[in-house]
Formats: C-alpha cells, sequence, structure tokens
C-alpha cells in the first residue's frame, strides 16, 4: 500500500496533549515505601512523537502551560531536548489551589509484584485545551504537518478536549495531514461519558487513516463487535483480530493502516510482546516472543511512534511493523516511558534479538 505524505512540513508528527510529570523510585522499588523518585516530562502523546523526534524529525506537541510554573518550565526544557516544539497557551495558576500539570505517580514493579500508577489529574491544565488558543492555518497550513497523531486519552479527558481534538482533526484533514488514532481506553475516563465519548471517537474514527487499538479499544470505543476466536491459543487470537479488523474496514473505509500490539505477560520483568498490523490488504504479524523489562510504561506509546516514523521513512509494511515491534520493545529496557533510539541500528538490533556490545 502507497501511503501519500504531504510535502515541505516543518513538522513529521503533531499531538494534541496534555503535558504532566511521571515521579518513578529508581531500582524497581514501589512507592509506597521509596524515598527516592526520578521525574520526568510525559505523555501518552509526547511519547509517541518521541520517537521520530529521537531520529530527527522534528516534532511538535499543541497543549496549554501553567504561567510561571517550574513544572512547566520543566516540561518546556525536556520537551527541547528531545526535539519536539511546543505550540499553546500560558495559564494563569489562578493560586495554590487552582490550574497544574498532572502528576503520574507510578513504580515499574519487580518480578512477581506488578506495577502500580496512581494519577493525580485535579485541576489539569490540559483539560482545558481550547481551539481559540491555536492558529490552526498557521500550523498545519504554513508550518505543515505530515502526521497528526491523537490519544484517545487526551480526546477523553474533558467535553473540552473531546472538542478540541474534533477541530484539530477537522484541521489537519483540511491541509493534507494524515491522521493516526491510538484509541486508548480508559474506563474511569469515560465514566459517566459513555454515549457523549462513542458519538465522538466514532466521527474521530471517520477521519483517521491510521487506526491503532486493541480488541477491547474497538469494542468499547466504536461499538465494533469483537473477536469470535480467542482464548489461550495466539492462532486463533490473531485469526480473531484480522476477522474484526474486516468489520472495522467497513464501518470505516478512510482508514489504510491498522495496528495492534500482542502482550502476554509472564512477570514484572518479562513479556511475552508481538505485533499484527495490516495496510491495505498486507497483513504483518509478529509471533509473541519474550523480552526483558525494565519498565512496561510507554510499551504502546513506543510502537506507535515506532509505526509512524516507518510510515515517515517510507518503509515496506512488514518493516514498519517490525520498527514498530523494536521501538516498543525499547521503551520497556528504560525508566522513561519513552523511546530515544539514537539511530535506526539500535531499533533494528532489538528486533533482531542482538544484544552484543556494540564498539
Amino acid at each position: 500500500m502507497k501511503i501519500k505524505l504531504r510535502e515541505g512540513c516543518k513538522y513529521g508528527v503533531a499531538a494534541p496533549t496534555s503535558m504532566g510529570v511521571r515521579i518513578t523510585p529508581p531500582n524497581g522499588a514501589p512507592v509506597h515505601t521509596s524515598n527516592m523518585y526520578i521525574m520526568q516530562a510525559t505523555s501518552a502523546e509526547s511519547n509517541a512523537v518521541n520517537v521520530s523526534s529521537a531520529l530527527g524529525v522534528k516534532g511538535l506537541v499543541l497543549t496549554n502551560f501553567v504561567k510561571d510554573s517550574p513544572i512547566s518550565y520543566f516540561i518546556k526544557s525536556e520537551l527541547r531536548r528531545r526535539n519536539i516544539d511546543h505550540i499553546g497557551p500560558d495559564v494563569d495558576q489562578g493560586g495554590p489551589w487552582g490550574y497544574r500539570h498532572q502528576f503520574n505517580i507510578a513504580d515499574s514493579g519487580f518480578g512477581a509484584r506488578g506495577p502500580r500508577v496512581h494519577n493525580d489529574r485535579a485541576g489539569e491544565v490540559g483539560r482545558e485545551l481550547n481551539a481559540k488558543d491555536f492558529d490552526f492555518e498557521r500550523i498545519f497550513g504554513e508550518l505543515g504537518v505530515e502526521i497528526l497523531h491523537l490519544s484517545g486519552l487526551v480526546a477523553a479527558i474533558s467535553p473540552e478536549t473531546t472538542r478540541f481534538c474534533l477541530e484539530v482533526i477537522r484541521a489537519a484533514k483540511k491541509h493534507g495531514s494524515l491522521v493516526s488514532f491510538d484509541m486508548n481506553h480508559r474506563a474511569t475516563f469515560w465514566k459517566n461519558r459513555e454515549s457523549e465519548l462513542r458519538a465522538a471517537f466514532c466521527e474521530m474514527a471517520g477521519m483517521t487513516d491510521i487506526l491503532i487499538g486493541n480488541e477491547e479499544d474497538y469494542q468499547l470505543c466504536l461499538g465494533i463487535e469483537g473477536p469470535k476466536e480467542g482464548g489461550g491459543d495466539i492462532a486463533a487470537q490473531i485469526n480473531g483480530f484480522k476477522e474484526m479488523v474486516g468489520r472495522i474496514k467497513i464501518a470505516y473505509p478512510n482508514a489504510g493502516v491498522f495496528g495492534n500490539t500482542l502482550r502476554e505477560v509472564v512477570s514484572a520483568n518479562e513479556h511475552l510482546w508481538g505485533a499484527i498490523t495490516l495496510f491495505g490488504d498486507q497483513w504483518t504479524v509478529i509471533e509473541p516472543r519474550p523480552i526483558r523489562v525494565l519498565d512496561r510504561i510507554g510499551g504502546g506509546d513506543g510502537f506507535a511512534g515506532g509505526l509512524l516514523y516507518g510510515i515517515l521513512s517510507g518503509m515496506k509494511p512488514e518493516d514498519a511493523t517490525r520498527f514498530a515491534w523494536g521501538s516498543g520493545a525499547l521503551a520497556t529496557t528504560v525508566l522513561e516511558d519513552y523511546a530515544s533510539p539514537p539511530d535506526e541500528k539500535m531499533v533494528w538490533s532489538i528486533f533482531e534479538g542482538n544484544a552484543r556490545v556494540s564498539r
């Protein structure tokens, strides 16, 4: 399948997002007994942008910041370091009980003890994203964006972000950008908004070129009938997923690429990691195989980011899928929840199982 990209764009991947920070104890320690933490700037959407930006393709996030906040300064500095530009307003904090950036407090787990994640999003400034604060004509028309990437997380965190995501997709499509949508269903975000979000997500999917999600995402976000086959047999699971994607293609004919990770957790530090994609009518399947895991958070975002980089680079579908698998696996080898490959060679070495010293 030949994917047509825009030419002359400043940005390879752009994403609306709500930036925050994640704090993580080192050495796999649990949060409730730790007194040391590593802090990073984070969001699912910027994690996906990061693979391409690390490899030299300029990225962009559209987000809000808290004016004069040291956390905002930290986030902006981290984005610059990661080759990601930011556009968005600085919002007055409004006092100690006003706006702030969300905190993601999470440990990595270890062995039989799984990771635990606590989201603290009260007063989150990113919940107030509004199209009036962004010049879409300049962003998509003058500067140019090859792929707009959205996540169901930012699309669902508030009615305001839902509207914002719909408007940014329309602006991107108007100027010929491809749209990628990783549905990322979260039950806590959908509570008491199911009908509203189902309608919005279906509209977004109808304008999407690249759909990413697992079986649960397609069922809960779009109301697509799930796989009829499954269970513990991987071949049955893959066949069931293929059957379901056939139904999705009928419902959303604009989408030309579908992607999904396959994961089985053996322990916090060992997973079976696989992937399946459909480019046009060409399937690529990577059956799950063991990977060692330092921190699992961000593996799915790494897969999405690697897939987008493969598309931007003009890789063949099977190579784009392998690169996505390797990027997701790379993200699980670091405490940060994003993959930052220094070159393509590192990702290919991971896919090939080559962990020898590079001198």
